[in-house]
């Protein structure tokens, strides 16, 4: 029986930590793990047997860091490491032992917040991938995913080359999110649509920090949730890094965590054998339950899902060239800034969609949709949809697009759910479906009904549920038609009751052709959530639509003590009936416009505004009066977990580009803040989070000097007295990297004891730092900022 058609039919065990028992058996630092596959054989196959012996059915080859990024005989490493596994399972002489292709991240950040082009994080995996393929996996592991884009990569790239199941395992951190902002609905809706067979959490957490994080897993998935802890949190004891929680407690919190439904139990760092030999005997007993299939419709962004059914969404539609002349003219012209100018003040009126129709016929269409949906989701966190009816340019945007989009559309003619739904299948989606066919609209509810049955039974030939199919019965004008209004409320009706799926309009066509759309429009809008329309693609600049929606959530029991309705109406103007682009911009949280520009990360408007302003105001003043009070204004929004590490970075190039515009005026000696080493610690090769931390201190006007990655304790203290810094920052991401973090603080509070040294990453504490005798610990990098800012003499 392979693992596959185990996953509903009961509990299995994956293995444990692996770094920490290498350390144990003589791991140097600066060694990677992956080398022993090679040198140390003997000892890979002791530990793969131990975990064996302990109740594991599945071992992870030890591959975690394998990729042609870090090792040029990247087929031998792998070859040794299959070979050390299967020995293990051999030697074992049990019925079953599963391996697994074990895939970590890069250590690189994607673009456009790092420097690796996603295509090639896809390559990077997908070489890798080809290579197990050679050796005969059971299954992949993609585990220790702090980014939803290069878990999408990934995964992908597994998809793309090999017809195994692929677990996916993702790190959460005390605030629920993952390092670059995503929830765990967001990972649940991206990674069922991208076809995951198994999903969860490792790494970062112990097990009793992971039990609300699994619950909400268990309660919105319908894959078998996978669950491997940390033993605990990293403490310094007797100059070694051990862990918090021994193996009865973790085993006790692993047992409610199978009481919680979790399906694959295992450990991470600081694990070790007997970790999973007392998780084994304490759940072994505790009846499983299958994954149960859920019902909820979810369209992702990179930090949340939004869920659809539950109460009435709103989709912008302004990012759309139909009657628009401006908008049409910003495409030929490609003109970006114009178009994501749109999304950003759409969202500050309360959509939670934001349509991308590109469009136009003299344009690449490919090109711009792929240009707009990247911009888009380096200022906005709405999740976005793809509405175009180009097949290629809808699998372009579908394939980049970081989350689970809206697809607008595919409709009941063969060639387009011919053309469309293979895309969905393939990158997933929740997919809009237009009541048309060959023959055309029909002109009675049932007729429409009929229609969005085939689509729904075509999808199901795909493997696409009709919890991912939205039915657009399409409002059409009342001024040539007067039932047209009529025939579509009952299609809406109809559809809910009949077929058991969610719905979706064009609220605006209704009106077309008479005056005073408006009220129409927003009358009409009224009578469809009435009868239970879920989606409405609508124009967000119009009060008259804003206080339907409004009105209807309050009168339908949808908005606890009216509170959206309340605060919605004390921002009116009453003189308004429709919203101009231009006055929403202006009135946006009464910014300024660079401020704005910098607060949403747009980095041409930044560019613009900070030019303007330095015609009429000093240097200084615009550094010291915008740029600054901005960055201070998205630290706060970024620590409060109201804006995501992808936003603070866009925001970061944003002020990087207004201060292109005041360096040319601003002498040398006016500049500079102080001076700061930043370097990740020997043996460490991830440079993602000291990478962060200095593209912010240097956006604070900090000269940072990056030592860059795996650098050892002597040669950063002949950094520090060469270059007479007093702020040291020093990263670490990996457990096996905690004791050459200790090792670099010692030699520089030996050698330079008036630096200060702050120390940051996945694995440490404030517990920890405090114990090897670092300065400040800063769990992100906005902290680091402020820990800079106050040594310095700047601000609280």
């Amino acid at each position: 029986m392979n693992i596959k058609e185990l996953l509903n039919k009961e509990r299995l065990y994956s293995d444990g930590g692996f770094g920490t028992l290498l350390q144990a058996r003589g791991l140097r630092g600066g060694e990677k793990p992956e080398e022993w596959n090679i040198t140390r054989p003997d000892d890979i196959t002791a530990i793969h047997l131990e975990y064996l012996n302990a109740g594991s059915d599945i071992i992870s080859a030890n591959t975690f860091g394998a990729n042609c990024l870090k090792f040029d005989n990247l087929e031998e490493i792998i070859s040794a490491a299959f070979a050390n596994a299967k020995r293990a399972v051999e030697l074992c002489g049990k019925e079953r032992g599963f391996i697994a292709f074990d895939m970590g991240p890069t250590g690189k950040l994607l673009e456009p917040l790092g420097d690796l082009p996603f295509e090639k994080a896809v390559e990077v995996f997908a070489q890798t991938v080809r290579i197990a393929e050679k050796y005969s996996p059971d299954l992949y592991i993609v585990e220790t995913m702090n980014d939803s884009y290069e878990t999408k990569a990934a995964v992908l790239a597994v998809k793309e080359n090999s017809d195994k199941p692929v677990f996916v395992s993702n790190v959460y951190d005390e605030s629920r999110k993952l390092m670059t902002g995503a929830s765990p609905k967001a990972m649940i809706a991206l990674l069922e649509g991208l076809g995951a067979d198994a999903i969860g959490i490792n790494c970062s957490l112990g097990p009793r920090q992971m039990v609300d994080i699994v619950k909400e897993y268990v309660k919105y998935s319908s894959l078998p949730v996978m669950v491997c802890p940390n033993a605990g949190l990293p403490v310094n004891t007797d100059g070694k890094t051990v862990f918090d929680v021994d193996s009865e407690e973790f085993s006790d919190c692993m047992a409610e965590i199978a009481k919680a439904g979790a399906a694959i139990l295992g450990g991470c760092c600081g694990t070790t054998p007997e970790y999973i030999r007392k998780t084994v005997e304490k759940t072994s007993d505790i009846p499983f339950a299958p994954a149960e299939k859920k019902d909820y419709t979810f369209v992702s962004s990179y930090t949340h899902a939004v869920e659809i059914g539950n109460t009435p969404v709103l989709i912008g539609e302004r990012i759309n060239p139909t009657g628009k002349p401006k908008f049409k003219q910003a495409l030929r012209e490609g003109n970006i800034s114009y178009i994501i100018n749109e999304g950003v003040m759409q969202e500050e009126k309360g959509v939670h969609i934001l349509d991308v129709n590109v469009g136009l016929p003299e344009i690449d269409e490919d090109a711009m949709l792929v240009s707009c949906i990247r911009e888009l989701q380096t200022v906005s966190s709405l999740p976005l949809q793809i509405d175009t009816v180009k097949p290629s340019a809808m699998e372009k945007a579908m394939r980049i697009y970081n989350g689970k989009p809206l697809i607008n559309s595919v409709n009941g003619k063969q060639e387009s759910m011919d053309a469309v739904l293979p895309l969905v299948k393939k990158y997933g989606g929740t997919v809009i479906a237009l009541t048309i066919d060959e023959d055309g609209i029909p002109d009675t509810a049932e007729g429409r009904v009929a229609i969005a049955e085939r689509i729904i039974a075509e999808c199901a030939k795909y493997g696409i549920d009709k919890k991912d199919v939205i039915v657009d019965p399409l409002a059409m004008t009342v001024s040539s038609d007067n039932r047209s209004g009529s025939i579509t409320l009952r299609s809406v009706r109809q559809i809910k009751e009949k077929l058991g799926v969610k719905t979706s309009l064009g609220v605006s066509n209704i009106s077309f052709g008479l005056p005073s759309r408006e009220t129409v429009n927003s009358h009409f809008l009224t009578m469809a959530f009435t009868s239970g329309l879920d989606c409405a693609i609508m124009n967000p600049y119009s009060a008259a639509m804003m206080e339907s929606y409004y009105a209807f959530k309050a009168l339908s029991g949808q908005d606890e003590n009216c509170a959206e309705y309340i605060s919605f109406a004390s921002s009116l103007k009453k003189e308004a009936v429709t919203v101009s682009a231009s006055a929403v911009q202006k009135d946006s949280e009464d910014m300024h416009p660079l401020i704005r520009a910098i607060v949403k990360g747009m980095k041409d408007e930044a560019l613009k505004n900070a030019k303007e302003l330095l015609l009429n105001e000093k240097p200084l003043t615009v550094i010291n009066e915008y740029i600054v009070p901005a960055l201070d204004k998205v630290g706060k929004r970024f620590e409060e977990k109201t804006m995501y590490l992808p936003q603070l970075l866009m925001s970061a190039e944003a002020a990087s580009r207004a201060f292109e515009a005041v360096k040319e005026l601003v002498s040398a000696s006016d500049s500079g803040k102080g001076k700061i080493i930043v370097a990740t610690v020997k043996g460490d090769i991830h440079d993602i989070g000291k990478n962060i931390v200095r593209v912010l201190l240097e956006n604070y006007g900090y000269d940072v000097i990056d030592m860059g990655k795996d650098v050892s304790p002597e040669a950063i203290v002949e950094k520090v007295k060469a270059e007479q810094v007093t702020l040291v920052g020093l990263s670490a991401l990996m457990t096996t990297t905690t004791d050459a973090m200790r090792e670099t603080v010692s030699l520089l509070k030996r050698e330079c004891p008036d630096v200060s040294v702050m120390v940051g990453g996945a694995v440490l504490t404030k517990e920890y730092a405090d114990m090897i005798g670092a300065s400040y610990y800063a769990k992100d990098a906005m902290e680091g900022v402020r820990f800079a800012e106050r040594l310095f003499g700047g601000k609280e």
